[in-house]
């Protein structure tokens, strides 16, 4: 009776490992992403550390270029090769979903995520928050003197010396330059006499950053985490939010409608919004979205001087945004 209760302990085991060999998550999950590609490989190496049966792909590009894959791809009832989808631009998901290219999908780590970063009806949740503000290079700028608002750059001691990203090339550049235009206080007066004082603009994000620490421009139009990641790496430039009107985007990630790999999506984006993988974003110099993680960055500071954006008219009115811009630089 012994051997006989024995084997079927032994027998339940077996099934019971067998079970949890059966549970355990395999294949692979893509993303596609505009974020920079050190913090992307961060996350990669911790998720696929975590679950290393499950082969963790990314193609990164400028978001404006991602966008253009996607559109391409879904063109004629196509299939986006996606699973998952992480762009700077908030305005951008809105047509993404008008166009059917997502599914919602509530992640179970939402609970530590205020309610304004999600999107009310499921199709997608902020994975980081990302300001623009302005950058300088020392040995060319004072921090005394850098710029501290919008309207500094448009000093005329400023002529020929600032850079910006093109917005058809970079989703946060693009949701910058809408907020702005959208803006009574701005508007298209405002690129007028920026480009009037001879701003530059150029072709991707790493770029213009890369065009600050090179000192071949003394200011820039730029953002907060490849500034502090190009710090990190000892570049010879510095970075502030402005005083007033601080444009923050939330940087959206959301699942591909119809993707080859939902389960393993789901669970990205679960470790993506967890407290784990927002911590291995802030030790890659990004801001959390979450209301449990420790940030050297006083988001309750930036939150005050934010510049409030409407994001229904930013849905409807982005690409008459971007035309007007193109005008005035004449693009």
């Amino acid at each position: 009776m012994k051997k006989i209760v024995a084997l079927a302990l032994a027998l339940i085991m077996v099934l019971s490992m067998a079970s949890m060999a059966m549970a355990e998550p395999s294949g692979k999950v893509m993303l596609y992403s505009s974020m920079q590609e050190a913090q992307l490989q961060a996350i990669e190496k911790a998720f696929e550390a975590k679950y290393p049966t499950v082969d963790m792909e990314y193609y990164y590009a400028g978001g404006g270029k991602l966008v253009t894959k996607m559109t391409t791809e879904a063109k004629d009832g196509g299939q986006i090769a996606s699973d998952l989808v992480w762009l700077g631009d908030p305005s951008d998901y809105e047509a993404f979903k008008a166009n059917g290219w997502l599914q919602p999908y509530v992640s179970p780590e939402t609970d530590h995520i205020a309610k304004e970063y999600m999107d009310p009806d499921g199709y997608y949740t902020a994975g980081r928050l990302v300001t623009m503000g302005i950058a300088w290079c020392i040995g060319l700028v004072d921090e005394a003197d850098a710029p501290k608002t919008w309207n500094d750059l448009l000093d005329s001691k400023w002529y020929n010396q600032i850079v910006m990203t093109d917005p058809a090339q970079a989703s946060t550049t693009k949701y910058w330059m809408a907020a702005m235009m959208q803006s009574e206080k701005y508007g298209p007066a405002y690129f007028e006499a920026l480009k009037a004082n001879g701003v530059e603009l150029e072709s991707g994000t790493t770029a213009t950053h890369n065009r600050v620490a090179d000192a071949s421009y003394q200011v820039g139009i730029c953002l907060d985490y490849v500034s502090a990641n190009l710090i990190a790496e000892g570049s010879p430039m510095a970075f502030h939010y402005t005083t007033e009107d601080v444009i923050t985007m939330t940087s959206p990630i959301a699942m591909i409608k119809g993707c080859a790999n939902e389960e393993n999506g789901k669970l990205l984006m679960d470790f993506i919004l967890s407290k784990e993988g927002q911590e291995v974003l802030v030790a890659n110099n990004l801001v959390s979205v979450r209301d449990d993680v420790e940030m050297q960055v006083d988001t309750s500071a930036i939150a005050a001087v934010n510049m409030p954006v409407d994001y229904n008219d930013l849905g409807e009115n982005l690409q008459t945004y971007l035309e007007n811009f193109n005008k005035i630089f004449g693009k």
